[in-house]
């Protein structure tokens, strides 16, 4: 089990920070259109550093998958470049580029083929050529870390939703990418996997690797990652902290979407002297009592 990912005093790893000069991902200019005529990307320019967290949000149609899809080579700029690891991705394959980048998809279903968890979890690092003794030491630290020991001889396919998810993400993790996608990666999940699956992400990140997170749900963006771009129709209008994107009305206002609660609260109490704070219950809370004077 990996040594981070169930901290002795219960707090959630520290996410990695950038450790190379050169980035990790270069996106310059980046334009995408779909044969249909819909452009879906629109002059995006974008880095992303080895150990960076970062969450794309955005409404429905904001560019969001599409953009993550330019990263592992599934997409291809119709105008602009895409670097990763100093290839451009308009010249090298996506099998190439899967020994960099590891994408979960929505759907488990559209990456699970194998007829045990264990297979599932082995084919990405044997394809890569990764010796078999290393093959099988990520393959049971994987399915120890997420709770799918048990299961290593059963079908993926006849598994529980949530079973599913975490076996194509443990697939995904056995083969070490530099740069690890998720897109949507709670759905299925109860509460208690939730937390599994993102303590063995932030593990992971803080390893330092990068992490990229496509969410909807800004509980996750709010505690896991460090770096929020927020989409819009194809362009990033908003590119910082979670705190300050999620904070700033004006570009969530562009987007058609509305500041968290904590954060509509900090901004009413703001003519009364309420600070700003993070983005989270005990931070709000605490910023109320020193505006209060304490507790009394």
């Amino acid at each position: 089990m990996p040594p981070l990912l169930n901290p002795p005093d219960g707090s959630a790893p520290q996410a990695g920070s950038p450790q190379e000069t050169r980035p990790l991902v270069e996106i310059t200019g980046l334009g995408h259109s779909f044969p249909d005529g819909w452009d879906a990307l629109d002059g995006v320019n974008l880095t992303i550093a080895a150990g960076e967290y970062i969450s794309l949000i955005g409404p429905n149609g904001s560019g969001k998958t599409t953009l993550a899809k330019h990263l592992n080579g599934l997409l291809k700029p119709t105008v602009g470049r895409v670097v990763v690891a100093g290839m451009d991705t308009l010249h090298v394959s996506v099998a190439e580029l899967a020994r960099h980048v590891g994408y979960v998809f929505q759907n488990p279903d559209h990456q699970i083929f194998s007829p045990s968890v264990r297979e599932e979890l082995s084919f990405g690092p044997r394809v890569q050529g990764v010796p078999p003794a290393e093959v099988e030491r990520r393959v049971e630290e994987e399915m120890a870390a997420l709770g799918l020991s048990a299961l290593a001889e059963r079908p993926p396919a006849i598994l529980s939703p949530g079973l599913r998810r975490r076996v194509a993400i443990a697939s995904v993790l056995t083969t070490r990418p530099d740069l690890l996608i998720l897109d949507e990666p709670n759905a299925g999940l109860d509460a208690q996997e939730q937390e599994d699956v993102f303590r063995r992400v932030a593990a992971y990140n803080a390893a330092g690797h990068a992490v990229v997170l496509i969410s909807h749900d800004m509980r996750l963006v709010l505690r896991w990652s460090t770096r929020c771009l927020l989409l819009s129709e194809g362009r990033i209008i908003a590119d910082g902290k979670p705190d300050a994107v999620l904070s700033d009305a004006s570009a969530l206002e562009r987007a058609g979407m509305r500041p968290p609660v904590l954060a509509r609260l900090i901004q009413a109490l703001a003519p009364y002297g309420m600070p700003a704070a993070e983005l989270t219950a005990s931070a709000v809370g605490q910023a109320y009592l020193n505006l209060l004077g304490g507790p009394q």
